[in-house]
């Protein structure tokens, strides 16, 4: 679900202080993108564009199960198929992801 290899080189890239400040903008980032994606429902053109910044955004931060989530919705809205990765799923996928991501981070930061 998290590419914990991604995290920790972003650590090493930018130092524990600024990855914390990068966490915060993923996070409110995502959750904007989550609600642009809800307002456009079926909307093929955003949905596709809103799947690809959040499987960008994921990717970054090494939510690795988002990513390929959105990543099949991107490729479907481009086919004019918008409705085949539900918002719903989307979501549910990101809350499960981040959950796991706070829960772990501290223990993989530490060692």
């Amino acid at each position: 679900m998290i590419d914990w290899a991604r995290v920790n080189e972003l650590v090493d890239e930018i130092g524990a202080e600024d990855f914390e400040e990068v966490v915060e903008l993923f996070l409110l980032e995502v959750e904007g993108a989550i609600s642009a994606l809800a307002q456009a429902e079926g909307n093929p053109v955003v949905t596709e564009e809103q799947m690809h910044f959040l499987k960008g955004a994921a990717l970054n931060l090494g939510f690795e199960a988002l990513a390929q989530l959105c990543l099949k919705g991107e490729k479907a809205a481009s086919v004019g198929r918008p409705d085949v990765v539900s918002v719903a799923e989307v979501r549910q996928c990101y809350a499960t992801s981040r959950s796991q991501f706070e829960k772990d981070l501290p223990d993989r930061l530490a060692a």
